[in-house]
């Protein structure tokens, strides 16, 4: 598992490109359409796509596409197990009261990662979903972290040749969000108008450690609420203080990337 390929990549980083190609796709793939998402000879794609659907990681339909396998997902609940289910009943106390979409997301290297999520009746455009990843600057939690990191995070974020543009409303002019992200620290909690998707607004709150902010907890309405959403603030910032005591003895850094790789996409 550990050979090279000549391009310098490993067995496992190809597996990984291999997964998340998968991941990102809307349907199954062909092995074509792997190799050119990729870039690996089809005559290593298929070797590797073949030991992948033996051991369950992957499954192959029966028109020959593969898709990502039922043991894969078993595994995969396994991981942050024990901060969802210590966030879970504050996440639900909080939806209960407020009757909207809330979450739980941590920062992933430059990236959100949603952790939990209970979704709430009304009809608002889905963003992500649990395991999935979005932008630090399109995204409420995203910003809400980023408002209380250590200045050198958040310089070095701001810093990236690019920063993606989801939509129309996504800011991404630097001195803009910088200004925004200030403003955030100071006032206690993040908001975004239909940045990360048309239709979806959200507010959010940091989670902390000490000093540290170490995640952040949003609630997500459609525009007509945007104007009121800060009422949800207290609520947030409640169970933000339940989580963090809850939590108080999560080993944090054995799960999440706290670093910010591969800044300058």
């Amino acid at each position: 598992m550990s050979g090279r390929n000549r391009d310098g990549t490993g067995v496992l980083d190809r597996v990984m490109l291999i997964l998340e190609a998968l991941d990102r796709a809307a349907r199954p793939q062909t092995l074509t359409e792997l190799c050119t998402a990729t870039g690996i000879s089809k005559a290593t794609t298929y070797r590797l796509l073949t030991g992948l659907v033996d051991v369950g990681l992957l499954a192959r339909t029966t028109d020959s596409r593969y898709a990502l396998g039922i043991r894969l997902w078993e595994i995969a609940q396994n991981a942050g197990r024990q901060l969802r289910d210590a966030a879970r009943p504050f996440l639900q106390d909080m939806f209960s009261l407020v009757g909207e979409t809330t979450h739980l997301a941590v920062r992933e290297g430059d990236e959100v990662l949603y952790i939990e999520r209970i979704y709430g009746t009304r009809r608002v455009p889905r963003a992500s979903r649990v395991g999935g990843r979005l932008p630090l600057h399109a995204t409420a939690v995203g910003k809400a972290i980023l408002a209380f990191e250590e200045d050198w995070v958040r310089e070095a974020y701001l810093d990236r040749e690019r920063l993606e543009r989801p939509t129309p409303h996504t800011v991404v002019n630097r001195e803009a969000l910088r200004a925004e992200l200030v403003e955030a620290r100071q006032r206690g909690y993040a908001i975004t108008r239909e940045e990360v998707r048309v239709g979806s607004c959200s507010i959010a709150v940091p989670v902390s450690q000490g000093s540290h902010v170490v995640g952040a907890i949003g609630v997500v309405v459609n525009p007509e609420q945007a104007e009121t959403m800060v009422r949800f603030v207290p609520a947030l910032q409640a169970t933000s203080r339940r989580i963090q005591k809850a939590t108080a003895h999560f080993p944090w850094e054995t799960l999440f990337q706290t670093g910010l790789p591969s800044l300058h996409r």
